[in-house]
């Protein structure tokens, strides 16, 4: 029997815990209605990210850097909103916020592994999108970006029960999770879904954190980004950057991705297009080093 330190944190804790975290990404929802209405000015856009100070930073940052840097300097996150675009400060504050957020829940494996490997399952749950046409790209880089956030939480609360999850795995065999739940009762993934509907993400997201490995469970109305999610989640995981040891333990449902058209041509080529834009967006931090944004 695996020897296991207790009393395990009850599921209600270990949320409660990482709620209490800094830097959570709890401003990205807002950022979403904010960038998505048609309404919303570049002043109300910088109104909100200057609410979180690093943001702001990194935003000024991206601006003024010598790829967007042509015009001149800009002072203010105004100005950088503009020269930016929402599409590109989407992106820059999506994973800013995701990846703060793994340095205070104390994630596990390098400096920047989980940001890394979540920016690879975001690109390729977008480029899926791009290509079927069935889900907004948007969205679906924001699925691939939290949908593993339960993860953290875990190595927060949990990181004493590893040892007993990973003899599991070795004893047992099948997949982290089910080990997760065999030694805490819960899993990364239902804590996910969790801290992400305490955030007020929208419902579908909340579903892709929680049913990203077993998309076939998942509500009707959260099917199609959970085809894309769990697609995606293969090709990161094979793509390699980041992925820790309980990344290649998950079951692939194949004949669900079949399903929605997603055959291994297809994710062979979505590889590469995703090596593309994750070389592209982090240079030599692809690989190793604390991804700084």
């Amino acid at each position: 029997m695996n020897s296991v330190p207790v009393p395990v944190p009850t599921i209600e804790e270990v949320c409660a815990r990482a709620l209490r975290l800094p830097c959570s990404p709890a401003l990205l929802p807002r950022l979403i209605n904010v960038l998505i209405s048609p309404d919303s000015s570049a002043e109300e856009i910088a109104n909100l990210i200057t609410v979180d100070s690093a943001l702001a930073a990194s935003t000024l940052r991206l601006a003024n850097s010598a790829f967007y840097a042509a015009g001149g300097k800009v002072e203010s996150v105004s100005e950088a909103v503009i020269r930016l675009g929402q599409r590109e400060l989407y992106r820059l504050a999506a994973l800013a916020l995701v990846g703060r957020w793994e340095t205070g829940a104390g994630g596990r494996g390098e400096p920047g592994d989980f940001c890394r490997h979540a920016l690879c399952t975001a690109l390729a749950a977008e480029v899926l999108a791009e290509t079927s046409e069935r889900v907004d790209p948007q969205v679906a880089y924001t699925a691939g970006l939290v949908c593993d956030l339960g993860k953290l939480a875990l190595a927060h609360a949990c990181g004493p029960f590893f040892p007993a999850i990973r003899a599991h795995c070795s004893s047992h065999g099948g997949t982290w999770a089910e080990a997760e739940r065999a030694i805490l009762h819960y899993s990364h993934a239902e804590i996910g879904g969790r801290l992400l509907r305490a955030w007020s993400f929208p419902d579908n997201l909340a579903d892709a954190a929680e049913f990203g490995e077993r998309p076939s469970e998942a509500p009707e109305d959260s099917r199609a980004l959970l085809a894309h999610l769990h697609a995606a989640k293969y090709v990161a995981t094979s793509f390699g950057p980041g992925v820790a040891e309980e990344g290649f333990l998950f079951d692939l449902n194949t004949p669900f991705l079949l399903e929605w058209g997603f055959t291994p041509e297809l994710l062979q080529e979505t590889m590469t297009l995703v090596h593309e834009r994750a070389r592209a967006r982090l240079g030599e931090k692809l690989t190793h080093g604390t991804v700084n944004l």
